[in-house]
């Protein structure tokens, strides 16, 4: 990061919502330069506890002595309701008042800022991304909505120029950044909580794209027909490149193999043979993400001989078609998607990679209005799932109004009219049970979701007796808890 991050150095910031793995990566990015982090969270985690041990003094419940004046700034999670007492005392004081996103574009400005945005596939590519430019020695900084395993963490603070961050559509918050490249994945209905319909979302993302700085770039799916919108819209100034399986687009892949549930591919870049890569990644949508990531390192100015050189191992990062176990012959998954383009997508790839004899998909709808405004779209995306297990709807900035419109036994009894089986089981224990009773050796259990269902997983294999057997592919049996994030 350059020098205008100085005037960060013996400031205080305070966190009202300290754990959510956004506000960490911000409050970790200000510690490790020379800031003092106070804040509040509403319950212990290990994300709280990370925070402790790099000197954050993050206290538990919110109370307004958590708030010791003077501080610099404030900073909100987008959890935070005005009665919020930490806020009101704050308010009342007269201190400045960061949101998230907010802040987030501050410290953009202090580099040369990469923006990722889409509905789908924002960590992936974000972490894919800050990777390659590591492996190049960039030495970037970055914010990712994820913990990356290979790069620490889901935060760091490079001594390069560019700073990778992720941009949430949520609220219109990427309209709080201005980076320096934009890339763009792709564009569909979500948050429709907030947003009036699909057209009012792509009118966001093309405001999106009016925060370029006047020297960027967009890097953009050119088979998106949402994006090919925003792009149409456009200045003049305004430059983009396109990536995509189409040989239309700038960068694209040709040539694409299975092989052993994973893509290998030749990239061009236009009539450019960059070279042949193989991608760890299960999924064609990470051929997507390759792509965006190839375009982004060589637009940044890598060498495409190191971005191939390093695209294939990259491992992904915490609960994207993350292995927990191998437990008496059953693979337990881990998967964040939420989204129905994202389950079918997370389903086909986990048949590709792991061809298992059933797949059990323990899925936790997130967010009351989701569910009933993408509900028909949510009952067909299971098809590649032989079971789908459905405990109750993850409670989330939703309103009152919304939890009455709509359940999980909807949900189950939409899935089941569309000739696919699917159960209600609300409590996470009696899930594990369920499986316990008719998993077989062979199966694959995938708990999938935004909330808290990577529990089930956690429980399913200490109950298994997995703690002491080599087939557990983590160390941690508890994983950190996945933050608050849109």
């Amino acid at each position: 990061m350059n020098n205008s991050v100085s005037s960060i150095a013996g400031r205080r910031y305070h966190f009202i919502g300290a754990g959510g793995i956004g506000m960490s990566g911000l409050a970790k990015v200000l510690i490790k330069n020379g800031a003092t982090v106070t804040g509040s969270d509403k319950e212990h985690s290990p994300v709280v506890e990370n925070l402790l041990s790099l000197g954050a003094d993050i206290r538990l419940g919110h109370d307004p002595e958590n708030l010791r004046l003077p501080v610099e700034a404030v900073v909100i999670s987008a959890a935070i309701k005005p009665t919020n007492p930490e806020l009101v005392r704050a308010k009342e004081n007269d201190c400045k008042i960061y949101k998230y996103a907010e802040m987030l574009g501050l410290l953009l400005e202090t580099g040369t800022g990469i923006a990722v945005c889409g509905t789908h596939g924002k960590s992936t590519t974000s972490g894919w991304l800050a990777f390659i430019l590591e492996q190049a020695g960039l030495s970037p900084s970055f914010i990712i909505g994820a913990d990356v395993p290979q790069l620490g963490g889901s935060s760091g603070v490079g001594d390069g120029e560019f700073f990778v961050a992720e941009a949430c559509e949520y609220d219109r918050s990427f309209l709080n950044l201005h980076p320096r490249i934009t890339v763009m994945l792709n564009i569909e209905q979500d948050h429709l909580d907030y947003y009036k319909d699909e057209a009012d979302i792509v009118d966001a993302f093309s405001e999106f794209a009016a925060c370029l700085r006047p020297d960027g770039l967009i890097i953009a799916n050119g088979t998106d027909r949402n994006i090919a919108t925003v792009l149409s819209r456009l200045e003049n100034r305004q430059k983009y490149v396109t990536f995509g399986l189409d040989a239309d687009c700038d960068f694209y892949a040709d040539n694409i193999e299975l092989v052993d549930g994973l893509y290998n591919f030749d990239v061009f870049h236009k009539s450019d043979h960059l070279g042949a890569v193989g991608i760890a990644l299960p999924g064609e949508h990470n051929i997507l993400n390759a792509l965006a990531v190839v375009a982004g390192a060589v637009s940044a100015g890598v060498a495409h001989e190191v971005v191939l050189q390093w695209l294939g191992r990259f491992e992904g990062v915490d609960r994207r078609l993350m292995l927990r176990a191998r437990v008496g012959g059953v693979t337990i998954l881990d998967d964040y998607a939420h989204h129905p383009t994202e389950i079918k997508a997370s389903l086909r790839a986990i048949r590709q990679r792991y061809e298992p004899g059933r797949i059990w998909c323990v899925f936790q709808p997130h967010q009351y209005s989701r569910t009933r405004f993408l509900l028909d779209d949510f009952a067909e995306s299971f098809t590649s799932a032989d079971v789908t297990i459905v405990p109750q709807i993850y409670f989330v900035r939703d309103t009152a109004e919304a939890h009455r419109q709509i359940n999980a036994q909807v949900l189950v009894d939409r899935i089941r009219a569309g000739g696919c089986e699917a159960v209600f089981i609300n409590d996470f224990g009696r899930i594990c049970e369920y499986l316990n009773e008719n998993v077989k050796e062979g199966d694959l259990i995938v708990t999938m979701g935004a909330g808290d269902i990577w529990k089930v997983a956690d429980e399913y294999i200490q109950g298994a007796g997995a703690y002491n057997k080599t087939e557990l592919s983590s160390g941690r049996l508890h994983m950190v808890r996945p933050g608050r994030k849109c």
